[in-house]
């Protein structure tokens, strides 16, 4: 039979449609892609989308408005050993343990983290960046790229300097240029940035930042934190004015050219992520597999950072510049009519590990204390927290050791080692600059004692 060139048309166009259709069903059968990128020591309001006027974050305020947006997430310990290991297993740190900085997670806990659990479903593997929690794993990912310790900024790579966010984006784009067609891949990067390069030098660098980013923000004057009045800090007690938050202060933000010079170098560095999350999005839409429609990216902070606030620096303690910090989930499965969501439910970083196991359909282990903020996304009427605990119990001469319980109103702060007994108690709602400690002043008796009794069970409950 003899075929005319509209019957061959129409025949090409049939088998075309029909590969089409195989290949939408099935990426729609196969479970998506994660890819996971966590910031260190980022505070909530540093991203322009949160309503920062003066930090450029244009690739991360997209990744926000095309997905959901988390206005309350915290951590539950703001220490980076600490909170990392709440990030991979999704539990409190009295139920996982890891206090100090060279205590690593068991074969069991890593097996029942979410890298553990995507590993036995199959998922392909990559971790790029800071590992976090002692030394990491080794040949436990199909691809390797973690570093144990806090790493340098500066990096000579084949005889040039170049700088380690760079670097990562790199390995970034190289990873994806590798996944295999076959499975699933669970991408882990977890930056140094925005950390202070740590020293007690008042001649180095405090946030060393890409040279190639040092003409942003030269023109811009960074305005001090309302809350970093000198009458503030003259009332905190003793313990935390000769602290070692206040001692990084002295290091980092003494003086007001000493302040613009950090902080410009805090927005630099966070900059230079946002080069890379834009990396990262046309890798993803440039790639021939679709990739961009079967890639689901969370986004988040390990931890807040004071930024003088109180006459302070660092994290450690339960205020909200220590503690809050910034989070988006964008799934393209996810319909466009639940994109450029807020959220205001209370998210914690314990939440992020079932959350990434129910993106990938994989169950949460037993262990995981965290709640999976998955139906959050579409809005489903759900019942959620109304409280959560804050515990920090490393050991320092100069840390105090503390803990908290935070409600959507409420803050209750306990310092564990003071003899007499110091408390903080603070209305979010009138001062959610926490300006005005309530714990002893009259009239306050009742949601004190509330909020203490409420510790008390907090404590019992996340063992």
């Amino acid at each position: 039979m003899r075929h005319t060139s509209r019957d061959l048309t129409a025949l090409v166009l049939q088998v075309v449609l029909a590969a089409a259709g195989a290949a939408t069903l099935q990426a729609a059968e196969q479970p998506p892609n994660i890819i996971f990128l966590l910031t260190d020591d980022q505070r909530w309001d540093t991203l322009g989308v949160n309503g920062n006027p003066i930090i450029r974050t244009p690739n991360l305020d997209r990744l926000a408005r095309e997905g959901v947006r988390f206005d309350n997430m915290f951590v539950t310990t703001s220490i980076c050993a600490t909170s990392r290991a709440s990030f991979l297993t999704g539990q409190y740190a009295r139920r996982h343990g890891i206090w100090d900085f060279n205590e690593g997670l068991t074969e069991e806990q890593l097996a029942d983290s979410y890298v553990g659990r995507l590993k036995q479903a199959g998922y392909h593997l990559g971790f790029v960046g800071k590992w976090g929690v002692a030394d990491p794993p080794r040949d436990y990912f199909d691809y390797d790229r973690a570093f144990g310790g806090q790493g340098q900024y500066r990096l000579e790579v084949d005889g040039r300097e170049r700088h380690l966010t760079s670097v990562m984006g790199d390995q970034i784009v190289e990873f994806l240029g590798e996944v295999p067609a076959d499975r699933p891949f669970c991408l882990s990067v977890s930056f140094k940035a925005a950390h202070v390069q740590d020293s007690y030098d008042l001649s180095q660098e405090p946030f060393p930042y890409d040279p190639r980013l040092e003409d942003l923000y030269r023109d811009v004057m960074i305005p001090s934190p309302s809350a970093a009045l000198p009458a503030l800090f003259e009332r905190l007690p003793a313990f935390l004015q000769n602290s070692e938050a206040r001692l990084r202060w002295a290091i980092r933000f003494w003086g007001p050219a000493r302040y613009q010079e950090s902080v410009k170098g805090y927005y630099r560095l966070i900059s230079g992520v946002d080069d890379v999350v834009g990396r990262l999005r046309r890798a993803l839409d440039d790639d021939e597999r679709g990739l961009s429609d079967r890639t689901a990216i969370v986004f988040a902070g390990d931890n807040g950072f004071f930024l003088g606030e109180f006459g302070l620096a660092g994290k450690w303690t339960p205020h909200e510049a220590s503690i809050r910090v910034p989070l988006v989930i964008f799934d393209p499965r996810v319909s466009k009519e639940h994109a450029d969501r807020r959220v205001d439910a209370l998210a914690l970083n314990i939440d992020v590990a079932p959350t990434l196991l129910e993106l990938a359909g994989v169950a949460p282990g037993d262990e995981m204390q965290g709640r999976s903020l998955v139906p959050l996304l579409r809005d489903d009427a759900v019942g959620w927290r109304s409280s959560f605990f804050y515990e920090h119990l490393f050991v320092h001469p100069r840390i105090p050791r503390c803990e908290a319980v935070r409600t959507q109103g409420w803050k209750y702060i306990r310092y564990l080692d003071t003899d007499p007994l110091y408390e903080e108690l603070y209305d979010l709602e009138r001062d959610p600059q926490e300006l005005q400690n309530l714990a002893a002043v009259s009239g306050y008796a009742a949601p004190l004692s509330e909020l203490r009794q409420a510790w008390a069970q907090w404590r019992k409950t996340v063992e």
